[in-house]
């Protein structure tokens, strides 16, 4: 491996100009499909294998048309000082802005809440839906507007209005807010890394030419295979976050060996073959990663998954071909300003053995490595325990700040309808095989509304062909309490003697439903995701560390890291503890696909901090040193990179926290939390306390084992430096260059 890298590297320094042509091509063919791309239409939300999942295709068959995916908004009004909204100037009102919100060129229907019943019990609340032709991504900002200014006339009358729905909310896709301030402060930071304005840009270069060529090319196929935008937001993500890293440890390797004496060319050879290695196979970790969620079932994380993986594979080739080549453009701007002088002064200072933070800490450590050990076991376990009460599930406009017009309404249907009104069941009856199919659907509908727990049940709609009924079921609790979601099993759990006294069998769905089904798959598929993609790590690291401790140790580190981050985020977003702080002003379930989305996205960069550090070590073992003198090394060449790679991890995730979305706010949170845990508590302190108490034995392997494993030469013992000729050539093609 290292060997073909070593070619490889040299080979890109020396025909740099056709690697940067080859790239500049690639990246104007995508672009120009992506941009000539048909634009994708917008996928429903699809989880198969579930009970909602399965009744919502059933009322697709049988109710054709009826199912359609035109956007809604739910308006509510409420009345002022005591009064009612069915009082004759408050009624005028409400029947004004209905037939003003009627006008707009793409709604395709209004209800009237009077002849609906949609009018609460004590008259202070109503409400009306107005349905549109066409879905919210195809709302035109002229129907936006005339929503807006439809409320702000009735508003005007002395009612309180608000609205809800997919309607209001924002599909303009990312602002790129969070991507422009992970830019600047990785700028910065690396800047004070190299101090150099090239090494610098370099990495923010070649990351953001990755980052264009995977967007394009997910626009591209975006049509064609029905990718929903998340996959773009994702690989845009993490192929900004692996871009830089990849390219930030070439060109640190680079700095290193010209201090050392190498010509620019040997420089870029050893550093794509020993840093290239190490990339190679951090990429390898985060492509399992992020591969591997599509073992959990939901077509969206597959898509996400498998959208960001193919970003990491663009990274890691322009990370072994690009960087190299841009380094031959511009060898001696990348380093130091004081090798920069000695090189102008004709000499080749050769860089000493120096203590650094990173050799200080690695000591510090190693004098001590049990009282560390335990001192971050329990800080991480300690953070880890609220997980144990880890509910999951779908926050709605309830997790909305107070500030939208979407959280208002929500509270306002809660208080003037009950709770249960903002999430109702709804109840798909297939009477097929029934003698009396309305009897039967009036059997289901009466055993059901005779659940405790249930307000009402709205009256059973037939299809045409009169052998399936749809009816709603109206909880008495909210649709994120705990209530409701064993309201739901107990239905379920009913079922059968209620089919065999109705002849009929019945589903349960709705978004409420939909959601705790969700739930309850992602909970139940985490183990599995763990265990496959966990293997293959160790799987993997085995073969690049040739150890069986080591790897078994990184898997642990990352779980304990994992686990503290979702305790974080628990304390926090479930039970409320410095809420304020970061402007929650609701708290509840944690999104459901947010464990395995952490556990995707922070598995891999655990691996990739773990690869870059250990490796060093590795190869300082391998060439002679001992296993405490090889973990100095290690973390006097590698410590300041993966902080630096850490910090900008951690400013690109927390961008999203000043997000105004509660769950947007949750997933930058949990990123930045676990990336901080991760790189400064488990790869700086555990690391190398583990490896001091074990010593030699943290390098050991079986015999036959060895034997059997591949050889893939990441520490570069099969790499020779060129001949002396060859390189002076080289240095003298560069200079007439």
């Amino acid at each position: 491996m290292a060997a073909f890298l070593y070619r490889l590297g040299r080979s890109a320094f020396r025909r740099r100009w056709t690697v940067a042509l080859v790239w500049a091509a690639v990246l104007a063919a995508v672009g120009l499909a992506g941009m000539t791309a048909p634009e994708a239409e917008e996928e429903p939300f699809a989880m198969p294998g579930i009970e909602s999942q399965e009744a919502f295709d059933l009322m697709e068959e049988r109710f054709p048309g009826a199912a359609a995916d035109g956007a809604t908004a739910r308006v509510v009004f409420v009345s002022a000082n005591g009064e009612k909204v069915t009082a004759t100037e408050n009624k005028e009102a409400v029947e004004a802005a209905i037939a003003e919100l009627g006008d707009g060129t793409q709604v395709a229907s209004t209800v009237d809440p009077y002849e609906s019943g949609a009018v609460s019990e004590d008259g202070s609340t109503a409400y009306t839906t107005v349905t549109y032709k066409v879905d919210a991504a195809g709302l035109t900002d002229a129907s936006r507007s005339h929503l807006d200014e439809s409320l702000e006339h009735a508003r005007d009358s002395g009612l309180t209005v608000e609205a809800g729905g997919d309607a209001l909310e924002d599909v303009g896709g990312p602002s790129g807010t969070a991507e422009a301030i992970g830019i600047s402060v990785a700028a910065v930071v690396l800047l004070i890394t190299f101090g150099s304005l090239t090494a610098a840009g370099l990495p923010l270069l070649t990351a953001l030419i990755g980052v264009g060529i995977s967007l394009f090319a997910i626009t591209a196929l975006a049509g064609p295979l029905g990718l929903a935008d998340t996959t773009s937001t994702v690989a845009i993500m993490l192929g900004l976050a692996v871009g830089i890293d990849y390219a930030l440890f070439i060109v640190s390797r680079y700095r290193e060996e010209r201090a050392n004496g190498r010509t620019a060319q040997e420089a870029v050879a050893l550093a794509t073959g020993t840093a290239g290695s190490a990339v190679v196979f951090a990429g390898l970790t985060v492509v399992i990663a992020l591969a591997g969620l599509s073992v959990v079932g939901i077509p969206m994380l597959t898509e996400m998954g498998l959208g960001a993986a193919g970003a990491v594979v663009v990274g890691v080739l322009i990370a072994l071909t690009l960087v190299p080549a841009f380094l031959g453009f511009w060898p001696n701007a990348i380093l130091t300003r004081k090798a920069r002088r000695a090189h102008r002064a004709g000499g080749t200072p050769r860089e000493t053995r120096k203590v650094n933070g990173g050799t200080r800490w690695a000591s510090f450590v190693l004098r001590r490595p049990l009282p560390v050990l335990l001192a971050a076991v329990a800080g991480l376990g300690a953070l880890a325990l609220p997980m144990t009460d880890l509910q999951l599930g779908m926050p709605g406009d309830e997790a909305k700040s107070t500030n939208t017009t979407q959280r208002r309404a929500y509270d306002a249907l809660a208080e003037g309808f009950g709770p249960g009104f903002n999430g109702p069941l709804t109840v798909v009856v297939d009477a097929k095989d029934a003698d009396d199919p309305k009897a039967a659907a009036e059997t289901v509908s009466e055993r059901i509304g005779g659940t405790e727990g249930v307000v009402s049940v709205s009256p059973a709609q037939f299809n045409e062909s009169g052998d399936t009924a749809v009816f709603s079921v109206v909880p008495t609790t909210a649709p994120t309490g705990q209530e409701t979601k064993d309201l739901v099993n107990t239905i379920r759990g009913d079922r059968p003697g209620i089919e065999s006294e109705a002849g009929a069998t019945f589903e349960v769905t709705g978004t409420t439903a939909m959601n705790i089904d969700v739930s309850e798959k992602v909970q139940s598929a985490l183990v599995p995701y763990l265990l496959v993609v966990v293997g293959l790590a160790v799987i993997l690291l085995l073969v690049v560390f040739r150890s069986i401790l080591v790897p078994l140790k990184a898997a642990a580190g990352f779980l304990l890291s994992v686990l503290a981050s979702l305790g974080a985020v628990v304390v926090v977003f479930q039970q409320g503890h410095g809420a304020d702080l970061l402007g929650v002003e609701t708290t509840g379930p944690i999104m459901s696909l947010m464990p395995i989305f952490l556990v995707g996205i922070v598995f891999g960069l655990a691996m990739d901090y773990e690869v870059f550090l250990v490796s060093r070590m590795r190869e300082a073992y391998v060439h002679g040193e001992r296993p405490a003198q090889a973990v100095t090394s290690g973390f006097q060449h590698s410590a300041r990179v993966v902080v630096a790679a850490a910090l900008i991890m951690i400013a690109v995730f927390s961008g999203f926290i000043g997000d105004s979305d509660a769950m947007i706010k949750m997933i930058g949170f949990g990123l930045a939390s676990a990336v901080l845990l991760d790189a400064f508590v488990v790869r700086m302190a555990i690391v190398p306390a583990v490896l001091a108490l074990l010593g030699e034995r943290a390098w050991w392997l079986p015999k036959w084992l060895d034997r059997i494993l591949p050889r893939v030469d990441v520490e570069g013992e099969a790499l020779t430096r060129p001949d002396e000729p060859e390189a002076e050539a080289a240095e003298k093609d560069l200079a007439r260059a």
